[in-house]
């Protein structure tokens, strides 16, 4: 494989705030699930996003940060609240944005989804499954949401981090109000895609009033839920036009939901890049940078989306947990990931595999034989196992 060496995909580019991306590829937010059980940053996790940082990218985005303890998506999830360990949290925003990175954490808050052992979820509306409940939220709790993120990016910006990303997409709590199928409200919160989109607004605006002007301000958000009754495209495109001039610095197209039963994206999508039809359209009604996460997985799909002007940074995962240096290595005309092929794939499998990879990374086990899917599944359950306690015992849970 050979680079054009005047790349668009290797041009910086200035955010509205005036910060400036050292190119065009930023390694989207997984749940990496490296915390310690209690919230805190390990040594395995500060080591993966150094070496992440190190190997070319613009910038690296933390899955899942809480802001409290009370709704996380997995016990290996990072708590940033007033009982963080701090000095740990400092390590890992200095050492996973060396070389001209930057790193980001994607504000989270799980909602419905919250990981019931550890866990009362509680959603923009009372849902009853036969193995999945939530409660729905009272007004007092979701006007308090907005200043829980504020709080929360405030302290990330303290720490050393250069910015934060607003999850409102994958069924978590922002994207399970904007969806009709999850938001059942009937007050100024449910009801119009106006209302449902309000808490999202508040948001955004109650965290841009929080933070530096040079701090960067990001949002993920679903193209489509892809679930019949869901958010739709046209929906999305409102709420797309809706942030536009709020102080939205990038904002991360993806799709999709980890609601029970529901396909993942990669099930959905066709082959390549997922959401760059959204993107198009999206380009037509706002002027914020756009990034587009999903099926990005050769140097040839990342490099014609730049140029076309589909979108302005190109968001991807998994590559980067196959080859860690990803941009370096496509600068310099090597080639790209060898994705891993399972003969099965149980339920859960493909992500506790990646998910497991990332700890060999963060442990520099980069040799270590391929693990069968199977194997990777056990261990990831008995790892979340072994942090429930840990975890029920920081929110003294009964």
């Amino acid at each position: 494989m050979q680079t054009d060496t005047d790349s668009p995909l290797f041009s910086p580019l200035t955010l509205p705030n005036g910060q400036v991306l050292k190119n065009r590829i930023i390694k989207s937010a997984m749940s990496d699930s490296l915390a310690d059980g209690q919230g805190n940053p390990t040594a395995a996790q500060i080591r993966l996003y150094e070496r992440w940082a190190k190997g070319g990218l613009a910038a690296s985005i933390i899955g899942e940060v809480q802001g409290d303890p009370d709704y996380p998506e997995k016990p290996g999830n990072l708590v940033l609240d007033s009982g963080a360990d701090l000095p740990r949290f400092r390590e890992l925003a200095q050492r996973g944005a060396g070389d001209g990175a930057q790193l980001w954490l994607q504000l989270g808050h799980a909602g419905a989804l919250s990981h019931l052992p550890i866990s009362r979820p509680k959603g923009p509306s009372a849902i009853t499954f036969p193995d999945f409940t939530s409660e729905a939220m009272s007004l007092a709790e979701i006007k308090a949401v907005p200043k829980n993120f504020a709080t929360t990016a405030r302290r990330a910006a303290e720490l050393g981090f250069g910015g934060v990303q607003i999850h409102a997409a994958h069924g978590f709590l922002l994207s399970q109000f904007l969806s009709p199928l999850f938001n059942q409200r009937t007050d100024a919160y449910g009801g119009t895609v106006q209302a449902r989109m309000r808490l999202l607004i508040e948001t955004v605006e109650a965290i841009r009033a929080a933070v530096p002007a040079d701090f960067v301000v990001a949002v993920k958000l679903n193209a489509t839920d892809q679930l019949d009754g869901g958010l739709s495209e046209a929906e999305a495109l409102q709420v797309v036009a809706a942030l536009d001039g709020t102080g939205v610095d990038l904002l991360d197209i993806s799709g999709g939901t980890y609601f029970p039963g529901a396909p993942s994206s990669s099930e959905r999508a066709t082959r390549g890049p997922y959401f760059l039809d959204f993107a198009r359209a999206a380009r037509k009604v706002t002027s914020i940078p756009l990034m587009a996460t999903g099926g990005f997985k050769q140097y040839q799909e990342a490099e014609a989306a730049i140029r076309a002007g589909d979108v302005d940074v190109v968001g991807i995962a998994r590559g980067f947990v196959l080859d860690p240096a990803l941009p370096a290595t496509w600068q310099a005309g090597k080639g790209g990931p060898v994705f891993p092929r399972f003969t099965s794939l149980p339920a859960g499998g493909m992500t506790a595999w990646f998910t497991m990879r990332m700890a060999d990374l963060g442990e520099d086990r980069d040799g270590q034989p391929e693990r069968d899917i199977t194997d990777a599944l056990d261990e990831y359950d008995i790892r979340d196992a072994q942090r429930i306690p840990l975890w029920r015992e920081r929110v003294s849970l009964s």
